[in-house]
């Protein structure tokens, strides 16, 4: 079966967020079984500790209650079982990845020391690259280069005993699993790597694009081989700074649904949108433009249905909205795919230029 059995990620997302508010309240709750008093700086997140738990509560199904009233101990035991359960079927997924591949491609033997040296010839000649290797059964890092430390903000020890898949942004980790569980490997794929965390404890994140390689480590418990995947990850830096994308070069394509829904999304524009395809398909692109261009947008959809299949038209400049809250102007050939069964247009295409 194809990997992205990871239904379990998507169906228990809650159950990661439920465990990381479970772990900031088990160590606020350990505070105030210490102290008396709680620190008037700690209000804010005594309020905001008790708002969680209570939604926890709220969470648990009626047949998994012992009695009417839902205790706090209740609550935890419930969302632990949930991330057992998660972790689980994360590992099952890994197992059946790794025997899949494992029979579906030959995949070469390197020594930690080969792993260096790929590291070392990558980054040298791109400051903005490192290289990690992690294992296909056990999701753990099995190497990654110093770089890693520095781009990411993180303790080369922290990063060592991590799973990848705990970087990741949890919105991309299907993505990821949907590129790397492929056999026509390398490929490429947009995620968002955590960057740092704040001092008021939100991470950050920032995007890099990853080319995954199917290999074997040899470990001293494994001297035949571990099957792991290599991923060189490059930081993407936004097209408007240095070194600048060339203005004749700011182009990308997207396709959108006759309903506006974002279907595909070029991967150039992610230097010049600053979001990854995967934060906007399945989105509106009304909800992007500048409210005073959204008329346009609709004019040009009654004229994409009204020449349905004929060649591509310019049209007014459109104002889309960034990452960043920015405002760019898109100069734009329109066109439209029209299915020969149906003959109803499928989707709409969008060749957009960035305005200098």
């Amino acid at each position: 079966s194809n990997l992205v059995e990871v239904p379990s990620y998507s169906r228990a997302k809650e159950s990661f967020e439920e465990l990381d508010h479970l772990v900031c309240f088990i160590g606020f709750f350990a505070n105030s079984v210490l102290f008396t008093s709680i620190p008037s700086g700690r209000d804010k997140s005594h309020k905001q500790m008790l708002e969680t738990v209570q939604e926890m509560k709220k969470r648990i199904p009626p047949d998994k209650k012992s009695r009417s009233k839902t205790s706090t101990l209740e609550a935890l035991h419930h969302a632990l079982r949930c991330v057992k359960q998660v972790q689980g079927g994360y590992v099952l997924g890994l197992e059946r990845q790794s025997i899949r591949l494992s029979q579906g491609m030959v995949a070469s033997l390197h020594t930690i020391e080969d792993l260096e040296t790929i590291a070392s010839e990558h980054t040298l000649e791109n400051t903005d690259t490192f290289v990690v290797v992690t294992s296909l059964t056990t999701g753990k890092v099995i190497y990654i280069s110093e770089q890693a430390t520095s781009m990411l903000g993180c303790k080369l020890k922290f990063l060592q005993s991590a799973r990848f898949l705990e970087l990741l942004f949890l919105h991309d980790v299907n993505v990821f699993y949907s590129y790397t569980s492929r056999l026509d490997l390398p490929t490429w794929c947009n995620t968002a790597l955590f960057q740092n965390v704040d001092w008021d404890g939100d991470i950050r994140y920032s995007p890099f694009r990853m080319t995954p390689y199917l290999l074997k480590v040899s470990l001293p418990d494994e001297p035949e081989g571990h099957l792991c995947c290599l991923l060189l990850a490059e930081k993407i830096l936004s097209g408007y700074e240095a070194p600048r994308i060339p203005t004749d070069k700011r182009i990308f394509t997207t396709t959108h649904s006759p309903s506006c829904m974002f279907q595909e999304v070029d991967e150039r524009a992610v230097p010049l949108l600053g979001y990854l395809p995967q934060d906007l398909i399945g989105t509106s692109i009304l909800s992007y433009l500048h409210p005073d261009d959204r008329p346009l947008m609709l004019s040009v959809h009654r004229k994409v249905l009204q020449f349905a299949g004929q060649p591509p038209f310019d049209h007014s400049p459109i104002r889309f909205r960034t990452q960043n809250g920015d405002f760019i102007s898109l100069d734009t050939s329109w066109s439209s795919f029209v299915n020969p069964w149906s003959r109803k247009v499928a989707f709409i295409i969008g060749r957009h230029k960035v305005r200098a």
